[in-house]
């Protein structure tokens, strides 16, 4: 029995099974994107609040006035409060609670609420596309997946990238400058897409895998699941105690310390009898982006997690955020990332138009598609900039997520709808004709 199907209903299934693939493309466009301009977050966050307190240090004392102001001033008790110290990218002093962000001036004096909205919706749309943490992160992580298979299949498909790693053709007949620039950047950024790609899916999947682990053995505690990495907590007790000694463990780290930079005191469970404090401290020439000091709530010094010096596998760990945002070295560094960032991101723009091209040059005619592609590649950093302008004129509390994803949709939305599809497709040419991104002779 033979199935007869429609020529015009297998047109548009190859359309909508293209269009799923567009949809991959996009999104990995985009974490490339925002990945780029996020090189930048500690910068966004000056550029958003330019008249919040900034210092570069704060005495143990200022720190210790600040907790206990925070912590009267909370309705309820927080399970963990955060102070941000003064680094050299970021030179303020924060407190973050369960229910707010304050920033303190040198004399740990409260002074104005954090407001870095715009600065946290672009972390967030690179990190989990705004959507649950589990979900997007998990997307996120096999789209770094997907680039590595796109870099490695990228090389065994073209044999020769190497040995033209240089060469550049002027011509664009059938794309072929396209595709030159295409693979090019490719092979100029190969190291460089390789630790990013890895480094992300490890964030990604890890956090999936992690919540798998806890689900089948640890009762749903994830937290069980990271200690052996990154240190266990002891066990909560919510009776009421008195202020943790902050003070005492930021001296002792600069007495026993004085090479390693406090980048965060974390207090668990202040306020109560099983508060413990633990302080994050910056090694430098060291990839890792710290290691934990722990201390009881009298400041005794009660040891480290092992970031620094414990196993391979925890040092390693320890090392996969800042190679993956670039949080080391400097602003060296931090020009490097924008440039391979930008460069990667267009390699990823550039793969879809000649895989269009291809199809085209094939007879197989999508202006739909090829105008989404349009839209996708411009209507992004468009819709980024347009939060950007809302967040200077609107202010601190506009729905950044929603006016991205409303702006971002529309564009896409409007070129499909402005592209028209052809009568008749044009005949196909000739198959044996080059390709871009094939080997000429």
């Amino acid at each position: 029995m033979t199935l007869t199907i429609d020529p015009s209903t297998v047109k548009r299934g190859l359309s909508a099974h293209a269009a799923i693939g567009l949809i991959g493309g996009a999104l990995l466009y985009l974490v490339c994107l925002t990945g780029t301009v996020l090189v930048l977050y500690e910068e966004w966050q000056r550029f958003e609040q330019p008249h919040a307190p900034e210092m570069s240090e704060i005495s143990p004392a200022a720190v210790q006035r600040a907790v206990e102001a925070v912590i009267a001033g909370e309705d309820q008790p927080t399970t963990h409060l955060y102070v941000h110290m003064p680094v050299e990218e970021l030179p303020r002093t924060t407190i973050t609670t369960d229910t707010q962000a304050v920033h303190v001036n040198a004399d740990g004096r409260v002074m104005v609420p954090e407001e870095n909205a715009w600065s946290e919706f672009l972390y967030g749309l690179h990190y989990t596309l705004n959507l649950p943490t589990l979900i997007g992160i998990s997307i996120v992580g096999l789209l770094g997946a997907m680039m590595i298979a796109l870099a490695v299949t990228g090389i065994i498909a073209h044999p020769r990238i190497f040995r033209d790693a240089f060469r550049l053709r002027s011509r664009n007949k059938g794309g072929v400058a396209l595709a030159d620039w295409h693979n090019r950047l490719s092979v100029w950024t190969l190291p460089f897409t390789l630790a990013i790609a890895l480094t992300g899916a490890i964030i990604g999947l890890a956090s999936l895998a992690a919540y798998g682990i806890a689900t089948a053995s640890y009762g749903g505690d994830v937290e069980a699941v990271y200690a052996p990495l990154f240190g266990d907590e002891p066990d909560a007790d919510p009776a009421r105690a008195g202020m943790p000694d902050v003070a005492t463990a930021l001296s002792y780290m600069s007495a026993s310390h004085p090479d390693v930079e406090v980048t965060y005191a974390i207090l668990h469970d202040p306020g109560t009898a099983g508060q413990h404090m633990q302080m994050v401290g910056a090694h430098g020439q060291r990839l890792i982006f710290g290691e934990y000091y722990g201390f009881t709530a009298d400041g005794t010094f009660t040891g480290t997690a092992g970031l620094a010096d414990g196993s391979l596998g925890q040092q390693a760990a320890a090392s996969i955020y800042n190679l993956h945002f670039g949080n080391y070295g400097g602003l060296i560094v931090k020009i490097a990332y924008i440039l391979f960032g930008i460069a990667l991101t267009a390699v990823c723009a550039t793969g879809t138009f000649i895989w269009l091209g291809k199809r085209r040059r094939r007879g197989i005619q999508e202006p739909r598609l090829r105008a989404a592609w349009h839209a996708v590649v411009w209507g992004a950093p468009a819709a980024l900039g347009l939060t950007l302008v809302v967040r200077l004129v609107a202010g601190n509390e506009a729905p950044f997520a929603a006016i991205f994803w409303f702006a971002f949709s529309l564009a896409i939305g409007i070129a499909i709808w402005r592209a028209r599809e052809p009568i008749s497709s044009e005949p196909a040419q000739d198959s044996n004709a080059p390709l871009p991104g094939q080997s000429q002779v």
